[in-house]
């Protein structure tokens, strides 16, 4: 499980940050990988990481304005010639079916494999049996969401070698007790699967923020996780412009870190007028107050492990 930071600017690009896309890469999980917003050249960015656009499973976008759609049109047609053929379903607020398929219409593009479109609510939008992603409303002027991608705790290991040293040999046998069954043996023997298992290993936990003011939300989307991505457009100085343009600043997603306990807060969306080494002035704001904080810079990667 690794973020690959593909944009990290807010707005516009400029010479040092593309415009917002965030990639998760679940390649062992189940080989695949999840992207979050596409603004302007995400492709683009794409052709500089290791990153499959076939590969790309789910699309989940925060919200409408155009620093984090306007890349879709373009990376959904290259996927085609990329040799994308499964399904790709997109998560979204009301409006990304109508824009996609209207850029399709107007551009006479055709693609050679089904999308999926889901209307973004709050609440779980997706589960299977290794995650869950549930969605949280914030508050941006247009319906902009953050998501929670939670990852299911794994059982435990079945103790192969305990089994071995009782004469219980490899077979059905073990498929029963790995999932925690009671099973008699030829012997006359009853043994308890859950004797045999391991302790399971807790399952990660991340967000990843659209663009939004701070409000009781903020809290509501870093409980519980391990890492949360989320917009600091703003230094602390501009906490004023910050809450006229619906948006964030580092002390104030700091003080949410800090509140909620998180493990690692990554700051991104960063304002053009915080070119080069300026930016410093973002994550010095945001350790004073939660010391595990770090500034996004485009093509970042960081490796989510889990907890030992």
């Amino acid at each position: 499980m690794k973020l690959v930071f593909l944009g990290t600017g807010a707005g516009m690009p400029s010479k040092g940050r593309n415009v917002t896309s965030i990639a998760l890469q679940l390649l062992e999980e189940r080989g695949v990988t999840w992207l979050f917003d596409c603004g302007e050249a995400t492709q683009h960015q794409i052709l500089h990481t290791p990153i499959r656009p076939r590969r790309i499973e789910k699309i989940f976008i925060t919200h409408c304005h155009g620093d984090h759609i306007f890349g879709l049109p373009g990376l959904l047609s290259s996927r085609t010639f990329l040799g994308g053929e499964d399904l790709l379903t997109i998560y979204g607020p009301k409006g990304i079916k109508e824009y996609v398929e209207t850029s399709f219409r107007i551009s006479g593009t055709y693609l050679k494999y089904p999308i999926k479109y889901i209307e973004t609510t709050e609440g779980i939008i997706f589960e299977d049996d290794q995650f869950i992603v549930q969605a949280i409303e914030l508050e941006h002027g247009i319906q902009s969401f953050g998501y929670q991608v939670i990852e299911k705790d794994l059982p435990g290991e079945l103790n192969v070698e305990e089994l071995k040293k009782i004469d219980v040999k490899p077979g059905p046998v073990y498929k029963f007790l790995k999932e925690g069954k009671t099973v008699t043996l030829e012997d006359g023997r009853v043994l308890n699967g859950k004797d045999f298992i391991g302790t399971s290993k807790k399952g990660r936990k991340i967000a990843i923020a659209g663009d939004t003011r701070i409000t009781n939300k903020s809290n509501l989307l870093a409980r519980g996780m391990d890492l949360v991505v989320h917009e600091s457009t703003f230094a602390d100085d501009e906490s004023t412009h910050a809450y006229d343009y619906y948006h964030t600043t580092s002390t104030q997603i700091a003080n949410v870190a800090k509140s909620e306990e998180i493990q690692t807060l990554y700051l991104t969306h960063i304002s053009a007028r915080y070119q080069g080494d300026s930016s410093i002035k973002l994550l010095n704001e945001a350790r004073e107050i939660f010391e595990n904080t770090y500034i996004a810079n485009d093509f970042d990667e960081y490796e989510i492990k889990r907890k030992e």
